[in-house]
């Protein structure tokens, strides 16, 4: 892109802990700040709604003057996003931190390189209790991860149903958090409690310390639960589409289940096809999948289009937080800042996805994938009926909606608006 960001006018990131500083100040100085801020969102031609929300439509025509390679207007409109935003303000004011970010790398082609500095930052300061207090409290507010958890237990049950010995093969990253409620549906059942063997995959980078720890808990809590059970970890590769049936290490006399939690997004784009065939070469009784509600591949290529979905479906996750955590809750702000490497991600790397660019699809465009070698399963009534009965735990605004059309499963919806969809295949 032939355009030259000087340093010392666009230095938004090197100096960002003085800046955040600096607007939390002024805002203590002066109650009128925000209001100035308002204002100058205004006469710079970001006209807010009448809702007030103005940092959506600064982001658009900042995302139309990059596509257009405008330098001025990209100047400009990154200036106004820097003096506007800050992560620890309102809805508006971190959406405009986190996409100011993503623009300014793509403006200034410095995307990957950004990318793997929020990554190392991240790995230096994970551990297992932090991961493990963010991900159970976003558990405790939001059903957007324990819908999955719950719907697709509740397809292992039934697909499982006389088996003796199960090996269930989880891709996800929600550090095992399922399992412990599918233990104990498995303790209470009628007939003989199964053999359960549960194969971890995790990717480079994704904290083996952090898993061996959480095998350790897990193995603990089957002993408590009186569940005969084994914990592997399948590791050492780099993405997820280099593995192979063979990892797995598969028994004759289990049965075979694949557990995929925001995890076919991680597969590259070009990947997918064979990813899905060498599932289904693992002749898995059932194929639970739960992806979010979003499509960043169709259009990766129209930088305008892709930043407006991106925007979509970010604005409804970050509505989602501010009305879910306390404004000052710390596990908020780390969520938040994993959505920021997203975004950059998406937007300012040109990876198609296999672990560094997570590039989301919809449900009915997954459900085109997985028709070719699987087809679909329905959720039955006592799963349905366990996902209302979770629902109804948290505030208003949650609500389940069954797939229509050319997609199948259920939607998890937020304000009318699906985000998190479900669903269960078997083998064609």
């Amino acid at each position: 892109m032939d355009i030259t960001l000087q340093a010392p006018e666009l230095h938004y990131f090197t100096l960002s802990q003085r800046q955040q500083q600096s607007h939390e100040q002024e805002n203590m100085q002066n109650p009128n700040h925000q209001q100035q801020q308002h204002q100058l969102a205004v006469d710079s031609g970001g006209d807010p709604s009448a809702s007030g929300k103005w940092a959506e439509k600064l982001l658009r025509e900042c995302a139309k003057a990059i596509s257009e390679k405008d330098s001025g207007k990209i100047h400009h409109f990154l200036w106004m996003l820097n003096e506007l935003a800050s992560p620890y303000g309102d809805c508006d004011q971190k959406l405009a931190y986190y996409f100011l970010q993503a623009f300014f790398c793509k403006a200034t082609e410095s995307g990957e390189r950004c990318y793997k500095t929020l990554i190392s930052v991240a790995e230096k300061s994970h551990s297992f209790e932090s991961a493990r207090k963010v991900t159970l409290k976003f558990q405790e507010v939001s059903p957007w991860t324990t819908f999955g958890h719950v719907a697709s237990n509740g397809a292992i049950l039934e697909a499982m149903e006389g088996e003796t010995k199960l090996h269930i093969i989880d891709i996800s990253s929600t550090y095992c958090t399922q399992w412990p409620m599918f233990l104990e549906a498995l303790a209470t059942r009628n007939d003989e409690t199964p053999h359960l063997r549960l194969t971890v995959v995790v990717t480079a980078g994704a904290g083996g310390s952090v898993v061996k720890e959480i095998g350790q808990r897990m193995e603990k809590f089957a002993r408590l639960m009186g569940v005969p059970f084994e914990f592997n970890v399948v590791s050492g590769f780099s993405r997820l589409g280099e593995l192979k049936e063979e990892d797995f290490g598969l028994r004759d006399d289990e049965a075979v289940t694949v557990n995929c939690i925001g995890a076919l997004r991680r597969v590259g784009v070009i990947e997918r096809s064979e990813f899905l065939r060498m599932l289904h070469r693992l002749r898995p009784k059932v194929v639970t999948v739960v992806e979010e509600e979003a499509d960043f591949t169709s259009n990766m290529d129209e930088f305008t289009i892709c930043s407006e979905e991106c925007l979509r479906f970010y604005s409804i996750f970050f509505e989602m937080l501010e009305e879910s955590f306390v404004p000052t809750s710390n596990e908020r702000l780390m969520l938040e800042r994993e959505c920021s490497r997203s975004i950059l991600s998406v937007l300012a790397c040109e990876g198609d996805g296999g672990g560094e660019c997570e590039r989301r699809e919809k449900g009915s465009q997954w459900c085109e994938r997985l028709a070719g070698d699987f087809s679909p399963m329905s959720f039955n009534d006592d799963a349905v009926d366990d996902v209302k009965a979770l629902l109804r735990r948290y505030r208003a605004g949650w609500s389940l909606l069954p797939a229509q059309g050319d997609a199948s499963g259920l939607y998890l919806t937020w304000k009318d608006e699906p985000v998190v969809w479900a669903s269960a295949w078997k083998p064609s």
